[in-house]
């Protein structure tokens, strides 16, 4: 195996990481129906958006070093798109989500009861947009990897 078959391997193990959580953690966190199963979701949330993140740093250094070793790739638009598409769903990930999920999970610290409160609720309801966003990049990605149609 070549050193650039390895990155290749790490790249694709990464991206099941990162991309991966992108589809699982929607799903996690709309599944609880109380502020104990939601109190839950964001403890296991915290455990695999670590691994999301790892894989998504490694995503990025790995392709950018596929691209070094091979510079022919910065002339190919599939791989031209994937960076851009990469990079542009980030504040997404980074800033967006993470800000909104902190609020829901400020609500559930000051809520007394066992139902979710409205507001918390209305939370996820926002959510919905950024996350379809960033399935669609995940989808966009995986089909210009995978297909490099251009």
């Amino acid at each position: 195996m070549t050193v650039y078959s390895l990155i290749i391997l790490v790249h694709i193990i990464a991206a099941v990481c990162g991309l991966g959580a992108t589809f699982a953690l929607p799903v996690l966190m709309n599944k609880p129906k109380t502020v104990t199963q939601a109190q839950f979701a964001f403890t296991v949330n915290a455990g695999v958006e670590k691994l999301a993140k790892v894989g998504s740093i490694t995503l990025l250094i790995t392709g950018l070093m596929l691209g070094i070793m091979n510079p022919h790739l910065f002339t190919q638009g599939w791989y031209i798109i994937s960076i851009i598409v990469f990079i542009a769903i980030q504040p997404v990930v980074i800033v967006v989500l993470p800000k909104k999920m902190a609020k829901q999970m400020k609500i559930l610290e000051t809520h007394d009861g066992t139902e979710l409160p409205e507001a918390y609720k209305q939370i996820g309801k926002q959510l919905a947009p950024f996350h379809s966003m960033t399935h669609i990049a995940a989808v966009v990605l995986i089909i210009l990897m995978v297909l490099k149609p251009f």
